[in-house]
């Protein structure tokens, strides 16, 4: 008996101590657990929001026109012997283009002339004559019809003289026509006719010429942004920024000069025009082009990097970063594009910090580890729309 119940005790005890040794063992594995699965703070770059006026706008796509575009035309027939430009020159007012034969028009001229002089020697002896007669003292010596004779032969030679004069004159325009000029300031076309070539008068077109500075930007607002093109005109005149789709280097300014007297039916757009200086020529006719149409300032408009803006099913939202550096999800509604930066129409303040970069490893009320990046340290300014582009 004695002996049987040592075994038992043994047993017992050993038993005891393996409990107490899972027991250890099991609270040890729990505290790992949990530390294993806290999450560490977020790395993220930061920035502050910003204050400052921005353009209020409105963006459309649009099209490069001449200032001025004239197709030069004969104006009288004959066989073009000379042409004294290149194609694509630049002309100036004035510029000899073509040159068609004079000589016919030269004899025309002549004629003209001769009949005018003929047509004043006719007169003279007509008013010779008529001077005699209604010189004579006495009434009797001349007859009523011989008087009225006279005095119609000075009338018919007045008449012929005046239309001498008129034939010398056209036959002078037609000889100056054969010397056909440039109208405009403007870079020449490619001609349709070479020399040897006759042409008709009024009849074809020699050569298009354009005007290239200043330069015309046509585009189109919709019917809902009429209102507000038209308010802010009756205040100022509108700035308008153009720039080229394939250079965003560049944006040209220039004045809305042109608003449409009607909206275009099927399609709801009004018709719209600015004028822009283009001494380089940079804008082409005929090119498409980006516009900005400037309505209004906005001031002191709330801005962020574009990129910090997040989006999810209830809208927008950013990361507020708190002084205890948690991070506090906002919802926000968006203003306009300004560049690489974005207006905050409302739920952000200027100066409160958000995150810019690493949102994915950010959850509400989480901590977070601010790094430097290249965002933190950039300011908003009010240069190149095309930079967004």
């Amino acid at each position: 008996m004695t002996a049987g119940r040592r075994t038992w005790r043994g047993a017992k005890r050993a038993l005891l101590g393996v409990a107490l040794l899972v027991a250890c063992l099991t609270a040890g594995c729990g505290e790992k657990s949990q530390a294993t699965f806290e999450r560490p703070p977020a790395p993220v770059t930061i920035a502050a929001a910003v204050a400052q006026d921005v353009p209020v706008y409105i963006e459309a796509v649009g099209k490069t026109v001449a200032r001025e575009v004239v197709s030069i035309q004969p104006q009288v027939s004959g066989r073009i012997t000379q042409i004294h430009f290149t194609d694509g020159a630049d002309l100036k007012r004035g510029d000899v283009l073509f040159t068609i034969d004079p000589r016919p028009y030269q004899a025309q001229l002549n004629q003209a002339e001769g009949n005018l002089a003929q047509a004043e020697a006719a007169l003279n002896l007509a008013k010779v004559n008529f001077d005699r007669v209604e010189k004579v003292s006495d009434p009797r010596a001349v007859s009523r019809q011989d008087y009225d004779a006279k005095k119609s032969a000075v009338e018919t030679s007045q008449a012929t003289v005046q239309q001498s004069r008129a034939a010398v004159e056209n036959a002078r325009l037609n000889l100056e026509y054969c010397t056909i000029l440039s109208p405009i300031n403007g870079r020449a076309g490619q001609r349709t006719v070479d020399a040897g070539n006759v042409v008709s008068a009024n009849n074809g077109s020699l050569l298009v010429i354009q005007r290239l500075d200043p330069i015309y930007a046509d585009f189109t607002v919709t019917e809902s942004d009429l209102g507000a093109v038209q308010r802010n005109m009756e205040k100022q005149a509108l700035r308008v920024q153009v720039w080229l789709p394939d250079d965003g280097t560049e944006t040209r300014e220039g004045k809305l000069t042109f608003l449409d007297n009607s909206v275009q039916e099927g399609t709801g757009t009004v018709k719209l025009r600015a004028t822009l200086p283009n001494g380089d020529r940079r804008f082409w006719p005929g090119r498409f082009a980006k516009v900005r149409l400037i309505l209004q300032t906005q001031r002191d408009a709330v801005l962020v990097p574009a990129g910090a803006p997040q989006l999810s099913a209830k809208g927008s939202f950013v990361y507020v970063i708190k002084p205890d550096s948690s991070a506090e999800l906002r919802p926000v509604k968006l203003g306009q594009r300004q560049g690489e930066f974005v207006v905050i129409e409302n739920g952000l303040k200027a100066y409160e910090r958000i995150v810019v970069t690493g949102q994915l490893g950010v959850t509400p009320g989480g901590k977070v580890r601010i790094v430097q990046g290249a965002d933190s340290g950039k300011t908003p300014s009010s240069g190149n729309p095309a930079a967004k582009s």
